[in-house]
């Protein structure tokens, strides 16, 4: 595999992303592939680099374990929910209700954006999203958006979610970071963060465009 001349300076990260991402766009391999060939990458060129040593490569591994095993829990616990979900109907019941309100389209979709935004204050964005998205997306296929598009917003709010105050969980984990700062000092530095993340996210609502004009062309 061969090293750019620039590895020495940009480190194997960037360089294994450039070519997980390159592979993708080239339809060479699925991401959940690309994340196995970006590994595979980063490991080759810290290795030609003389980064990689035996310390490393067990932290490496014991880090690969805990995350791996949190995700696997948080997908089993997901499994199990959505099976009761589905098997209650919840999809179908929420799409009679929004159907029977008679709201318009673009108010479900803040509705659901603001649920996002709520419910990042008690979770991470991977369980909100495995959670939720099983009787949330088939009430946006029914009001005819683009799944593309809402999948866009869905990681932007609820990123968004976990910097809101009171309870976001980005505050106390720069909080528990920083050492030194109050709780309070974060959530006011955090402000106008939060507001050009909201200004950002009405852009992306009312231009749907801004989103799939990538996609499209990457489609052809």
């Amino acid at each position: 595999m061969p090293v750019c001349g620039r590895c020495a300076t940009c480190g194997a990260r960037r360089c294994s992303f450039s070519w997980s991402f390159g592979g993708i766009y080239r339809g060479w391999f699925s991401p959940t592939e690309a994340a196995a060939i970006g590994a595979l990458g980063a490991f080759l060129i810290a290795l030609l680099l003389g980064r990689m040593s035996r310390a490393v490569l067990l932290a490496s591994a014991h880090e690969t374990v805990e995350t791996t095993g949190m995700i696997f829990l948080i997908l089993v616990g997901a499994s199990v929910f959505n099976y009761f979900i589905e098997t209650a109907g919840v999809p179908q019941l929420l799409i009679g209700w929004i159907e029977q309100a008679g709201l318009p389209r673009h108010v479900v979709l803040l509705i659901v954006m603001a649920f996002y935004v709520v419910l990042g204050c008690f979770l991470d964005s991977l369980s909100m999203i495995l959670l939720t998205v099983p009787f949330v997306f088939p009430l946006i296929a029914a009001l005819q958006f683009d799944p593309v598009w809402f999948g866009i917003l869905l990681v932007t709010v609820a990123e968004l979610g976990l910097i809101t105050p009171p309870v976001g969980m980005n505050l106390f984990v720069i909080q528990g970071t920083a050492g030194d700062l109050r709780l309070e000092t974060i959530v006011r530095g955090i402000g106008p963060f939060l507001i050009a993340d909201l200004i950002r996210l009405l852009v992306l609502i009312a231009l749907p465009q801004l989103v799939l004009w990538l996609p499209a062309r990457m489609t052809g």
